[in-house]
């Protein structure tokens, strides 16, 4: 076997892993088939001292073949910018949902999170007969939903939301680098790093910090 050969070779079993990794992913999806439009959910921004807590809603084709799908975080951000157009291009509908600083300030993380992912939902433009969502049961909402603990890293739909979700927000932050110098959140993202808790103490906080996450810093 040549060279070339021996390399086209490995693609093929590597293209070949990859696929049967995605069939794994969508065993929730075949389970809750039945029920109809089948909508994935996922978060991102919990955690960050700014910005907004990001919700992202998917329904995919009931043959979806887009492979790489993963949990987000293990995505690389090239990876997740390929996703997300991807995903945009071949869903069958996508909703984004957002809750500010201030109303995470306002309710506490988990209530901004829960307001956010209902958002999403009522962003799409088809309406989901069941939910996959990301370890959470969300309140007050009237359609079916099954909670999955680490949802992104086992459910198609939930991966793909979470990508929706993580690319909309990182958009997002580095938008707001350049309208709040000195913070580094095109970097950091609005998460807590080192660099980004000197800031804080040496400038101040600015307008798009969560007041109840740097209370200890300022």
């Amino acid at each position: 076997m040549t060279k070339a050969e021996e390399k086209e070779l490995k693609k093929q079993e590597k293209l070949q892993k990859e696929i049967a990794r995605c069939e794994e992913l969508k065993r929730y999806e075949r389970e809750y088939e039945s029920f109809g439009y089948i909508c994935g959910i996922d978060e991102v921004g919990r955690g960050p001292l700014a910005g907004p807590v990001v919700a992202g809603a998917v329904i995919l084709p009931k043959d979806c073949d887009i492979l790489y799908i993963n949990d987000s975080k293990k995505l690389s951000e090239k990876r997740r910018e390929e996703l997300y157009d991807i995903i945009m291009e071949k869903a069958v509908a996508v909703g984004i949902g957002y809750s500010s600083h201030i109303r995470i300030d306002e309710i506490n993380i988990l209530q901004a999170t829960y307001e956010a992912m209902s958002e999403a939902i009522s962003k799409l433009s088809v309406k989901p007969d069941i939910l996959l969502n990301d370890a959470v049961t969300i309140p007050e909402v009237d359609i079916k939903q099954v909670p999955i603990i680490k949802g992104d890293a086992k459910s198609l739909s939930i991966g793909a939301a979470s990508i929706i979700a993580k690319v909309t927000r990182d958009r997002l932050m580095i938008e707001y680098d350049k309208e709040y110098p000195g913070y580094g959140f095109a970097s950091n993202k609005g998460y807590g790093s080192a660099a980004h808790i000197a800031a804080i103490k040496e400038i101040g906080p600015c307008e798009i910090h969560r007041r109840s996450f740097i209370k200890n810093f300022v």
